[in-house]
């Protein structure tokens, strides 16, 4: 189906000119059936009727074999503002004569092609720590054994052979992590067609990271477990190897209608803009779920009086039967102080926290995401300590409201650094390049393993309509960018990370002195 220039057809021009030309001799005859002020309004009930008309045609258009190809990126991505370019629009192929879903021939290129685009600018700093992540087989590389070793633990095998993604699920992660993880790679080779090369990869959708780093150690090392396998997942810790990837809420999560990035971003900028931080609530605030990991100990902070603090355990049966809309996330930006604290691993929620504005207080992370290595305490958040949360936040706040220029400062740090350096496009990037540079280190040929299926966006989206489908309707790339990714700035050498660690710790001390009576825990 051709693109649609979303102007009427001459025969309609003519029609309208015709009808046009009757309804102004019928005027100027001063005919007692047509005055002017009649004529003005058909004409103008024509015209709107006119174009219509001509959308409802750019939307559904029949073909044989009773399917109909809906043409979904006009009629819910044409007006979102999304990072990425638009350019040749791509159609979803929808068949209405049965449920099974069919990728369409030639859905994706056939060639590896990555010398015919200009790049962008170099990416942001922590586009460097992908290199960190795969240093551990930059020596030896990765074979196929120590791929296929990931088949008990993962949930799904991603293999790129050609251009074209296949996958072998292996078990059905929580919720639809792993349709969104894999909507959101669909829609990277939909913007950079043909320029990943071959790849083979195993992910794991789990809350936390397992490839151990003590496994691979020592006499295990040289006995038991030689190499650390390569496994894709949300969030590592420095106790293990897993391979850090952007996690699927990028593109929506349904379950508890959580929008995808780029619509929640613009949400939370004009929800920072209703209260100016002085005109904020002045305590902490937190709300989720208090039962996972060590959050049963926040719970006891939920004191204004005592704490400076309120917390919200998350009823969330009540929650879904109302379609969780009292948990806006762009209405919770109405406190000086915003907290976040991990839940049985790294929670999805710290984006969302530091891009509110308000002076972040982080209890004392283990896990990163693929972007929060770069945040520095005291200047993107405030470190709060883990041994006694609750004396913490306290003296947070009050230190915060006693001195508000630079709790300020701390706030829009946090959420500028959000807002400037996760844009959906540096999202697409930081995909492109670890996958890139994942699959220089293969030392085989991938190949599309037995039992696995083609993936295209049809198999995702053409499903019965609900939040699930919408949103990554809303999410899909309209067409190839016209530029390259980002240029992936050089590795750090050892001594810079060794100094980021030790700076980073030491402003963190130096935070905790700070408090009354802190000298009894050193």
């Amino acid at each position: 189906m051709e693109e649609s220039n979303n102007l009427p057809s001459s025969t309609t021009t003519s029609k309208f000119w015709n009808l046009f030309n009757c309804i102004n001799s019928l005027s100027t005859s001063r005919s007692r059936w047509f005055s002017a002020t009649t004529a003005s309004l058909l004409l103008i009930f024509f015209f709107i009727s006119t174009l219509l008309f001509t959308h409802y045609s750019d939307y559904i258009s029949a073909s044989a074999g009773n399917s109909v190809l809906f043409n979904y990126s006009i009629m819910f991505s044409k007006n979102n503002n999304h990072e990425y370019p638009k350019r040749d629009e791509y159609l979803l192929n929808c068949t209405s004569s049965n449920m099974s879903i069919t990728c369409p021939a030639n859905y994706s290129p056939n060639t590896f092609n990555s010398n015919n685009f200009t790049l962008n600018q170099t990416c942001p700093e922590y586009f460097r720590w992908i290199h960190e992540d795969l240093k551990t087989w930059k020596s030896q590389g990765i074979t196929r054994e120590m791929v296929e070793s990931l088949k008990k633990d993962a949930h799904f095998r991603l293999v790129i052979v050609n251009g074209t993604a296949y996958v072998k699920q292996y078990a059905k992660a929580y919720q639809t992590r792993d349709d969104f993880t894999l909507w959101g790679i669909l829609q990277l080779l939909k913007l950079y067609p043909g320029r990943l090369p071959d790849l083979d990869l195993m992910f794991q959708c789990h809350d936390k990271p397992s490839i151990k780093r003590k496994y691979y150690r020592g006499w295990r090392a040289a006995f038991a477990y030689p190499q650390p396998p390569p496994q894709f997942h949300y969030c590592g810790d420095d106790s293990t190897f897993d391979i850090v990837f952007p996690d699927w809420s990028f593109w929506g999560w349904p379950e508890v209608n959580v929008k995808p990035w780029v619509p929640l971003e613009k949400d939370l900028q004009e929800g920072n803009a209703i209260k100016s931080w002085t005109s904020r609530e002045p305590y902490a605030f937190w709300k989720g779920n208090l039962h996972n990991g060590p959050r049963p100990k926040l719970g006891k902070c939920n004191s204004i009086k005592d704490w400076n603090a309120q917390i919200i355990d998350q009823d969330w049966i009540k929650e879904w039967r109302e379609g969780f809309k009292d948990s806006d996330l762009s209405e919770q930006c109405v406190h000086r102080f915003k907290i976040y604290m991990e839940g049985n691993a790294w929670s999805v929620s710290e984006k969302y926290i530091l891009a509110c504005n308000s002076t972040s207080l982080l209890i004392n992370p283990i896990y990163y995401d693929f972007f929060t290595r770069s945040l520095i305490p005291m200047k993107h958040y405030w470190p709060v300590s883990d041994k006694h949360i609750c004396k913490s936040i306290k003296f947070a706040v009050e230190w915060g409201n006693n001195n508000t220029d630079k709790a300020q400062e701390i706030g829009n740090a946090g959420s500028k650094f959000i807002f400037d350096q996760i844009k959906m496009e540096h999202v697409y990037d930081y995909m492109f390049h670890v996958l890139y540079e994942y699959a220089k280190l293969l030392k085989f040929k991938p190949t599309v393993p037995e039992g696995a299926v083609e993936l295209c966006s049809e198999r995702f989206a053409c499903s019965p309509m609900g939040l699930e489908t919408t949103y990554k309707i809303e999410t899909m790339v309209n067409g190839p960018s016209e530029r390259g990714p980002c240029q992936l700035p050089p590795p750090y050498d050892p001594l810079t990370i060794q100094s980021i660690r030790d700076q980073n710790a030491k402003i963190k001390k130096q935070v905790k002195m700070w408090e009354p009576n802190a000298w009894y825990e050193w």
